[in-house]
């Protein structure tokens, strides 16, 4: 039962369980760590210790941490590590004149959702070529509103993804852009003319950082990590750019809705932004009935 979820056990301690009755300590033991090997699957083998444990008891099952990092040390589970991203911006000399100021300077953290979009894209190595992915996060709960796939780096790659963010707030009914900005780094598909004016358009302040500078666009550089360490160089090699699409689906959608994000207080983006929904429909509520 345990080896076909990829528990491995010794000959010899095989032989001399069988050879004993279990205990119920035993049984205990087998069970959760059959559960702990099914977190540790269901979340892209990228969690460690403590995020495992936080899921088992987010489940209801009460263990100590200890245990899940006994048991997980015991077996070779450990969480993925992040590794270096790479910078894949082109400045675009000729926007000079027009860029925009940085409305941002490094401040990552508004009070609420909509007020701080940041974006950046990156690339994928496939048999087919260069596969390039763009996102677009609220930086108030790290949630991935829109993302794009494109085998060049155009600027309707990028402005695919941001109008995806667009229809993703309107989707939810939770669109108001009156206080938004929209900030980037200084990539020619950023600084075209057309970008500028689709956000204009929907009422979006424009924001830019430096070239090559990731401080200045550090959240979107973040998110780039994750996506890197998390699904592409664990899952390589890919074959083009249908496969990287697919499963960056899969990703955004675990990214947001189960990924426990520890900027988020451990819950995934979603509930963080449902929260401050439900707070301020509540406090709306409030100020009605006084």
């Amino acid at each position: 039962m345990l080896t076909e979820h990829g528990i491995t056990i010794a000959p010899s301690t095989y032989y001399e369980l069988v050879d004993r009755p279990m205990t119920t300590s035993d049984w205990r033991e087998a069970l959760l760590t059959r559960e702990i090997h099914r977190v540790y699957t269901e979340n892209y083998s990228v969690y460690g210790a403590r995020k495992v444990w936080l899921q088992l008891n987010r489940e209801g099952h009460r263990v100590a941490r200890c245990t899940v990092e006994r048991i997980m040390r015991e077996r070779g589970w450990r969480g993925a590590i992040r590794g270096t991203v790479k910078r894949t911006t082109t400045p675009d000399a000729s926007a000079a004149d027009r860029r925009p100021d940085d409305l941002v300077c490094r401040r990552f953290a508004p009070l609420a959702p909509d007020r701080l979009w940041v974006a950046d894209f990156t690339y994928v190595s496939t048999w087919s070529g260069w596969v390039y992915v763009a996102f677009v996060v609220d930086a108030y709960a790290r949630r991935i509103l829109g993302w794009s796939v494109s085998t060049s780096m155009t600027t309707d790659f990028v402005l695919h993804a941001f109008e995806q963010a667009v229809w993703t707030r309107n989707r939810y009914g939770t669109a108001d852009f009156s206080a938004l900005v929209h900030h980037h780094d200084r990539g020619s598909q950023y600084t075209s003319i057309r970008f500028g004016q689709a956000l204009a358009e929907a009422g979006v302040a424009d924001s830019i950082g430096s070239t090559g500078d990731s401080y200045d666009n550090a959240l979107a550089e973040s998110i780039n990590g994750l996506y890197k360490t998390e699904l592409i160089k664990r899952a390589k090699p890919w074959k083009g750019a249908d496969d990287v699409e697919i499963a960056t689906t899969e990703w955004v959608d675990w990214f947001n809705h189960r990924r426990l994000y520890e900027y988020c207080g451990d819950i995934p983006p979603v509930e963080l932004e449902e929260a401050y929904y439900a707070r301020k429909t509540a406090q709306q509520t409030a100020a009605l009935t006084v």
